[in-house]
């Protein structure tokens, strides 16, 4: 190959590919992934956030995790997972609690625990704060609250 050729291309795959590696991450995929809760749509993008360096890679870890977590069969593994998924996503929302968006994952997984999670505590918490920071919130994530209302017996459309 010609080395004018390599260098070209490096030249402008190089900056490409550094962007996509710190922005490919797509909220609106991952709020789509999140409620078709297919194992193998969980998995690929548990990978994808393993290799990401975004801001909100612990909540969305720990979001999709707690719902992996749903899909297993085993309960000791379901339970192991879940508490794995649950301590990562209280850490973010611990270190940044005015987060509406971390709070909005929170409420997602709350609603839909089984009771013996024990992790119901904080629905109408959650339910305030997403309300406060909803016009602050990204259009995709905006747009994930919409849909979640839909299905919600705590978010509705008209408190936004």
């Amino acid at each position: 190959m010609n080395f004018r050729l390599i260098v070209a291309l490096l030249f402008f795959v190089s900056p490409v590919l550094g962007k996509n590696a710190d922005k490919g991450f797509d909220k609106a995929a991952f709020y789509a992934i999140l409620k078709s809760g297919k194992m193998a749509a969980v998995n690929e993008e548990l990978d994808l956030l393993k290799s990401s360096n975004i801001s909100e890679k612990e909540a969305y870890e720990g979001t999709l995790l707690m719902r992996k977590a749903g899909l297993l069969k085993i309960p000791v593994e379901k339970l192991k997972l879940f508490k794995k998924g649950r301590i990562k996503l209280e850490t973010a929302l611990s270190n940044d609690a005015a987060n509406g968006e971390y709070h909005f994952l929170r409420l997602i997984i709350q609603e839909n625990a089984p009771n013996i999670a024990k992790y119901h505590a904080d629905l109408e918490t959650d339910k305030q704060e997403i309300k406060k920071a909803y016009k602050n919130l990204s259009p995709a994530v905006q747009q994930a609250v919409i849909d979640y209302c839909k299905n919600s017996k705590i978010l509705h459309a008209q408190d936004f």
